[in-house]
């Protein structure tokens, strides 16, 4: 079961299939699979703290059927992206079911397309790394690659990371953060590292550069197969796929912030400056996303052994149903002062 569980994300491909292949509710099957279904579950079953023993933990992270369950599901996802441009702009269907194709779409983006993307590329394998480069073209959001890797896990819950939710700002307002800070802070980044590697812009070795030569050649692609419409469409499904992303990057670490030491630093990120959820559906939907303190304590550690700490502040509920509750800002906010003053983050 340990392994079988991973399985549970396919049904988003299959819900995927049915969207881009049937009319009506059919159309949003995916969509109501992760914030109805889910949400509603997870108000019922129990969150999992329990961790893998030592000697499971080795097993697991040896076991190659893990890696192949991501490899499926990159390869799965470029099928999904394929149908859907072929199918969200037949004239013959109603706008309603367009929209449900589109957001589909979107939802794919943004956990297959970003958050598989980012399992990945926190791997040292040169091949994963494609794979996770790849998969951002598919949101348009390559730089996340540099950002994310390079700058969240440096920055995280101080002031200097754009993907780090302030006290009482709404997720609204934090997009208008993320987004445009996640990129600036990539292009500062990528110029530190071409000036360490004493290169010019115009490099091989510029990654920012060749991220936007890339997604314009897919944007260019997409025109010249499917048209101007299809284009359109696709770029709605991949700011849904961002929207999703930086949503979850807001409750991760809304409001955490990492104190100053004597030196006037900011000391070593712990398990306290990310909020978790060990409701296992939600966990399983995102690939252990939501065990998110532990990423952030040791960046390599595989999704599958990654582990519960005590000391890390805990949802009321899984993502998905965190992400519904964060477009109510006074409802979330209610409900997050009440789990702040809890784990003594809030007096």
């Amino acid at each position: 079961m340990r392994i079988i569980k991973y399985i549970l994300p396919f049904i988003l491909f299959a819900g995927a299939w049915l969207s881009y292949h049937s009319v009506g509710i059919a159309c949003w099957a995916s969509i109501l699979f992760s914030f109805l279904f889910i949400p509603f579950a997870e108000l019922f079953l129990p969150a999992n703290e329990q961790n893998l023993s030592d000697e499971d933990e080795i097993a697991a992270k040896n076991n190659s059927f893990y890696d192949l369950v991501l490899y499926v599901a990159f390869a799965l996802h470029l099928v999904c992206l394929f149908y859907f441009l072929n199918a969200v702009a037949e004239a013959d269907i109603s706008t309603l079911d367009r929209i449900g194709r589109i957001v589909t779409a979107g939802l794919l983006a943004g956990i297959f397309g970003i958050n598989l993307a980012h399992e990945l590329g926190h791997r040292s394998n040169k091949v994963e790394q494609g794979m996770s480069k790849i998969l951002l073209s598919t949101s348009l959001y390559m730089h996340f690659f540099i950002e994310h890797n390079r700058g969240h896990h440096t920055h995280v819950s101080t002031p200097d990371d754009p993907s780090t939710a302030k006290y009482r700002q709404s997720v609204f307002a934090f997009f208008f953060q993320t987004i445009p800070g996640t990129y600036m802070s990539a292009w500062r980044i990528n110029a530190k590292i071409l000036k360490n590697q004493q290169v010019g812009f115009c490099s091989i070795h510029n990654e920012m550069l060749f991220f936007h030569l890339f997604q314009a050649g897919l944007l260019l692609g997409i025109y010249g197969i499917w048209g101007l419409t299809t284009l359109g469409y696709f770029l709605i499904s991949a700011m849904i796929g961002i929207l999703l992303l930086e949503a979850v990057n807001y409750i991760e670490h809304y409001g955490l912030i990492r104190p100053l030491n004597a030196n006037n630093r900011y000391g070593r990120v712990q398990p306290e400056h990310s909020w978790n959820s060990n409701h296992q559906l939600g966990r399983v939907l995102l690939f252990e996303l939501s065990r998110h303190s532990d990423h952030h304590y040791l960046a390599s550690r595989k999704y599958q052994i990654l582990r519960h700490h005590d000391g890390a502040p805990q949802m009321p509920t899984g993502y998905p149903g965190m992400l519904i509750l964060a477009l109510i800002p006074p409802v979330y906010f209610a409900i997050m002062d009440r789990q702040m003053r809890k784990y003594g983050v809030l007096e």
